[in-house]
């Protein structure tokens, strides 16, 4: 497999008057094309913090971040954004759709981000919702609302997928069903995944898993036999 992040000696520290918290503590890791990987651990451990470093949405105090070979912790305002566009898609707790646009319109957005053809009704079946199309966010289920996020964010093709306790606004029923379908399209897309969560469960579905602690790296570990999300017991 080929090696597509690579985090190397990563220092994270947030100040605020005299005082300081070092939400990243030296923490160095590598991350597999097409892999599927958990970062676990308690609140407040630093596992959203490294998904905002990875993303680009914030910048490290020191050390490095590699991406496809290109040192993106040396990236300017301009290069982030562009990154961000081609290669990041995102999936947060609470969905983050525009409430006055439609499901099909909500996706449409991606193409003034990138510039590739985007057919939003085809993102949409992806995720089962076709039918859903000239909805809004207002009249669609949480669960709904996760699959159009989830639709908007692959649309334009990402290296990787970013989710950020993807399932936390859902009942486990619902978020069994959002695993699944993001599980199905690391199998069938080859994207990256890489979920943030405090749930210890989810690891047996991943290929990779990565436990923080303190922002420290408390353990990386191989799972060699992968389960489906829908054999887990949430």
């Amino acid at each position: 497999m080929t090696n597509i992040i690579e985090f190397k000696h990563v220092n994270k520290i947030y100040e605020s008057g005299d005082s300081f918290l070092k939400a990243m503590d030296d923490v160095s890791f590598e991350i597999n094309e097409g892999e599927f990987v958990v970062i676990l651990g308690p609140s407040g451990a630093g596992k959203s913090t490294l998904l905002n470093l990875l993303g680009g949405l914030d910048s490290v105090t020191s050390g490095e971040i590699i991406v496809n070979g290109k040192h993106i912790e040396l990236f300017n305002d301009n290069q982030l954004t562009s990154y961000r566009a081609k290669h990041v898609g995102f999936v947060f707790q609470f969905y983050n759709l525009i409430p006055n646009l439609t499901a099909m319109e909500n996706i449409e957005l991606m193409k003034e981000i990138v510039d590739i053809d985007i057919d939003s009704l085809e993102q949409l079946d992806s995720v089962g919702l076709k039918n859903n199309a000239n909805q809004f966010p207002s009249q669609l289920s949480g669960g709904e609302q996760q699959r159009v996020s989830i639709a908007r964010a692959i649309a334009k093709k990402p290296t990787m997928l970013l989710c950020d306790e993807p399932t936390g606004a859902l009942d486990s029923k619902t978020g069994t069903l959002i695993l699944n379908l993001l599980q199905e399209m690391n199998n069938n897309l080859n994207t990256t995944l890489i979920i943030v969560t405090h749930n210890e469960i989810l690891s047996l579905a991943a290929d990779k898993t990565i436990r923080i602690k303190n922002g420290k790296i408390e353990s990386i570990s191989i799972n060699e036999n992968p389960k489906k999300v829908t054999e887990l017991e949430f």
